[in-house]
């Protein structure tokens, strides 16, 4: 499912292949047709935005939201199980569902970033990838609550995934919660938070929390064939 690429790539930091490929988008959004008008507008405007936007510009405003603080992170995981035991198992799980399916991460991040999910997701087929984000649905649904506290222009990718599967029976307390909550405290504490946290799971990778993909290597697609697969690694978000 294309659209699930676009709204990957959305998510992804920005680069400048990114804001190349922004008219694209706009045309698989609109041939693909599964978003209804008034997402596909909120889009649009967001994609304008990008792509009349200095680039330095946009990357330090997505540091800023999704790089200070937990209430943001674009990490499923981190949203669930915070910093414990817990997350550790669901990731490793999570890795082992996207082998089964012959896909390795061809980057160094962690398998719940949810740019990343979303393009496994988008090479499935369209039943069963809208099954899973349905699953997923309670955490995109608050990251996209609290993005709309902020005012940020962001919540619409969210909105576009809830116009997909529907939101969640919970969506009223979601934005109840988003909408009382006070500062972030990840925020507020960050240096007294990293001295008492040592995240290690999967050593090799860049490591959990707050982090993105970094400039010289950041692309939306991360996948690579396992040894022995037919599937061909997906495109880079230029060619979508």
């Amino acid at each position: 499912m294309k659209t699930l690429k676009v709204l990957s790539a959305l998510l992804c930091y920005p680069q400048p292949e990114m804001q190349a490929a922004l008219a694209e988008m706009a045309v698989v959004l609109k041939q693909e047709n599964r978003l209804p008008e008034s997402e596909c507008r909120a889009l649009q405007a967001l994609m304008n935005q990008m792509l009349s936007t200095d680039l330095m510009a946009l990357q330090e405003s997505y540091i800023g939201l999704f790089d200070r603080g937990r209430a943001l992170s674009l990490h499923l995981f981190e949203h669930i199980h915070g910093q414990s035991r817990d997350r550790g198992q669901a990731m490793v799980d999570l890795l082992e569902t996207y082998r089964r399916h012959g896909l390795e991460l061809s980057a160094r991040e962690l398998p719940d970033y949810i740019p990343l999910f979303l393009e496994y997701l988008a090479q499935q087929p369209a039943n069963e990838a809208l099954s899973l984000l349905a699953d997923a649905m309670p955490v995109m649904a608050l990251i996209g609550a609290r993005l709309a506290e902020r005012r940020s222009d962001y919540h619409v990718v969210f909105d576009a995934l809830a116009a997909l599967v529907g939101e969640p029976a919970s969506i009223a307390e979601i934005r109840r919660q988003a909408a009382t909550e006070g500062p972030d405290q990840t925020v507020v504490n960050m240096d007294q938070i990293w001295e008492e946290e040592a995240v290690t799971f999967l050593a090799n990778q860049r490591g959990c929390g707050i982090n993105h993909p970094m400039p010289d290597t950041a692309q939306p697609v991360q996948w690579i064939p396992s040894p022995g697969s037919m599937l061909e690694s997906a495109r880079s978000q230029a060619n979508l």
